[in-house]
């Protein structure tokens, strides 16, 4: 049997987004509190994330958004990482608030920011491990949150990943 590295190519990346579900969910967490949610978006679900980022952009005006919806067409998958919102009742003053029932409700946990941000640091180093080009990209996370693809979630980031010839999601 010959197996063209291109046939499965789809396939391989999108069991390297597995790995990097599990990367992210096994990340260290403030006080052990895991508030991380991820998940991975295939196919036609990379269209709509993409077509909610041109509405975006519609919007905003904001170039990113334009931009960046095309480029996620180049995604064989995308990984997405969101944080629960949950003060973890520290008091710490990181948010700019004294204790954790000072801080108004827009304003999200500096500890729950940390965690979706070291999960997304183990992630992305799992992509690297596998040779798998990615980036992380606020402009679609913003997309993921409108569109509310982990139930409940805020503070959304994605990861396109490809294992082209050469990183899509870079020189744009």
């Amino acid at each position: 049997m010959i197996e063209n590295e291109r046939a499965s190519r789809t396939e391989r990346v999108i069991a390297v987004g597995r790995k990097m579900l599990t990367a992210a969910r096994t990340a260290p967490k403030g006080k052990g509190v895991d508030i991380v949610e991820c998940a991975i978006v295939t196919g036609d679900d990379i269209a709509r994330l993409s077509a909610a980022m041109k509405q975006l952009h519609a919007e905003t005006g904001k170039p990113v958004y334009a931009r960046d919806s095309e480029n996620i067409l180049k995604a064989d998958c995308i990984v997405v990482i969101a944080t629960r919102d949950l003060p973890l009742g520290l008091n710490c003053a990181h948010c700019g608030f004294a204790t954790c029932e000072e801080k108004p409700a827009v304003v999200p946990c500096a500890i729950n920011s940390v965690d979706v941000g070291i999960a997304i640091g183990s992630a992305v180093a799992t992509a690297a491990d596998n040779r798998v080009d990615c980036r992380v990209m606020f402009s679609a996370g913003m997309a993921a949150e409108r569109l509310n693809l982990l139930d409940g979630c805020r503070q959304y980031f994605c990861i396109p990943l490809s294992a082209s010839s050469k990183n899509p999601f870079f020189d744009r």
